[in-house]
């Protein structure tokens, strides 16, 4: 296949800027969403003492929900319940009050709590992979990149295809170093770019449906937007409140009846995780009740049910969900990872950060090839992209590997400001990292930013330890390996991020002068 000079450069023009102006985000995106594959870790990290306490019990569940349906009236329309179980060994229960703010509460904090406990460091890695940490407009902003993260994809293969077999694997180290990073943009991109296309399709999906929903209500929905949503959406049918008083039925009726559905259904096993009660202690109370089906695609299924009696109101359960809910789930499955064995998240993990690496060699490579290869000075646009892509890349990693040193620290010193010390933690590293990077050369900046990295991410199995008494050596010898294996890949990217730093800074040395990378030779 041999595509004309004028086409090539033209997809070329396209992968460029498509690649350049949605790179930024991407890199964020990967970066911090190969942390979020293992977000049911995260929070038993954080706060490890949860898992010394024992697995609590569907009846303190049960005693968690009277609690908070009794304290707290506005529960009574809507309220959420996490099932105690892997993902967490005590239940929280959360709801929304009436002025709009969500309260969720434990056993142990009936009263409830604006924040959901131990959960900050998983919050807060999610949001930067979804919305970049951006209220509102983030989510929106991220499906627009992940349009334009296609339009690379596309235009990428159709550039890469006529020498994909002679340059696939084709590595070359030496002195010349665009080639090089060329090289491994290529290779890591061709060889994952099936998964990329589906990350760039579900995530486009998943940040854009409200939107497009919102387009298509006067065309298909006549401006009945809302209520086909809910059908739509979720599983439990909409019945407004009777008004008239009604016990409801037990969390152990609910849990049994939604088991005994999914096996009628051809599921060999359904565990509870998750349940929604609508209109609590009306004769019209609805319970939804999602669990996991193991060896699913999209594992989470839902059962409906009258609260009261357990009646079999409508499910979504894997093999017999319709249109909506199948995409939906498959969707968030293929997305997120949340399928398959434990080999699975490593994978994604791999994935991640090779596409992280992917919009960072895009951007060495955009400034490698504007390069002014007989004069000392470069173009300011050279400069400022090279400072931008320090500065926001790896002032990313720093601001992460900082959230994970506050998170133990915060948990010890000041756990009622956990969240907020979090957040300020990774903004304020991150910004300083931009300030200081538009503030210096960027080789300089680089190798400075690279060894704070290295440093903080190495300070995390520290800060950990100091303050938990959970090492890594007694969480691999209890075998509490979600404990061990976050304080060893710190020990492993303290490492990369130290050798990245040095070599940084040699190439800075004693690489080509005619560079942004490098530093100013003064005379002899």
């Amino acid at each position: 296949m041999k595509l004309s000079s004028t086409t090539l450069r033209t997809f070329t023009t396209v992968h460029t800027w498509t690649g350049l102006i949605a790179g930024f985000a991407l890199f964020v995106a990967f970066y911090a969403g190969a942390i979020t594959v293992f977000h049911h870790d995260l929070p038993l990290w954080q706060a490890p003492h949860a898992t010394a306490r024992p697995m609590q019990t569907l009846d303190d569940a049960q005693r968690l929900l009277d609690g908070v349906l009794d304290r707290h009236p506005a529960s009574r329309q809507w309220v959420g319940m996490l099932f105690p179980g892997d993902e967490s060994p005590e239940s929280v229960i959360y709801w929304p009050e009436a002025d709009g703010t969500w309260k969720y509460a434990t056993l142990d904090d009936l009263d409830g709590d604006s924040k959901p406990p131990h959960a900050g460091l998983a919050e807060l890695v999610n949001e930067l992979h979804y919305s970049l940490g951006l209220p509102v407009a983030g989510i929106w902003l991220m499906g627009i990149v992940s349009l334009l993260y296609g339009l690379a994809l596309v235009s990428g293969t159709v550039i890469h295809l006529p020498k994909l077999a002679k340059d696939l694997f084709a590595l070359r180290p030496g002195r010349n170093l665009k080639q090089f990073w060329q090289d491994a943009h290529n290779v890591v991109g061709v060889l994952s770019l099936p998964m990329h296309i589906m990350f760039a399709i579900t995530g486009a999906l998943l940040c854009l449906l409200p939107i497009s929903m919102l387009a298509l209500d006067p065309l298909i929905y006549e401006g009945r937007l809302m209520q086909a949503s809910q059908a739509a959406l979720d599983t439990a049918p909409v019945r407004a409140a009777a008004n008239t008083p009604a016990p409801s039925g037990s969390l152990a009726l609910w849990a049994q009846r939604a088991s005994e559905v999914a096996h009628e259904r051809g599921l060999a096993s359904f565990e509870p995780a998750y349940l929604k009660l609508v209109n609590a202690g009306d004769a019209n109370a609805v319970v939804e009740i999602t669990g996991a089906a193991p060896r699913a695609l999209g594992p989470l299924g839902a059962v409906a049910l009258d609260a009261a009696t357990g009646a079999l109101l409508a499910d979504q359960l894997p093999g017999t969900r319709d249109a909506n809910h199948a995409t939906l789930a498959s969707a968030y499955a293929l997305h997120f990872g949340e399928y398959g064995n434990h080999a699975v998240p490593w994978l994604y993990f791999v994935l991640g950060i090779g596409g992280a690496f992917l919009f960072y060699s895009g951007n060495l490579l955009w400034i490698e090839s504007r390069r002014r290869r007989r004069q000392l000075e470069q173009t300011r646009s050279s400069v400022n992209m090279a400072r931008a892509t320090v500065g926001v890349c790896i002032g990313l990693c720093a601001a992460i590997s900082a959230a994970f040193v506050a998170a133990p620290l915060a948990e010890a010193f000041a756990p009622t400001h956990v969240d907020t010390i979090l957040r300020s933690a990774c903004f304020a590293t991150w910004l300083a990292a931009i300030a200081w990077a538009a503030l210096r050369r960027p080789a300089l900046a680089a190798r400075d930013l690279l060894a704070a990295t290295a440093v903080l991410t190495l300070a995390i199995p520290f800060a950990h330890g100091a303050c938990t008494g959970r090492w890594f050596w007694i969480s691999a010898a209890e075998g509490r390996m979600a404990l061990f294996w976050i304080d060893a890949l710190a020990f492993a990217f303290a490492g990369a991020f130290a050798g990245l730093a040095r070599a940084t800074s040699r190439r800075a040395r004693d690489g080509d002068p005619h560079s942004v990378w490098a530093l100013p030779h003064t005379p002899s």
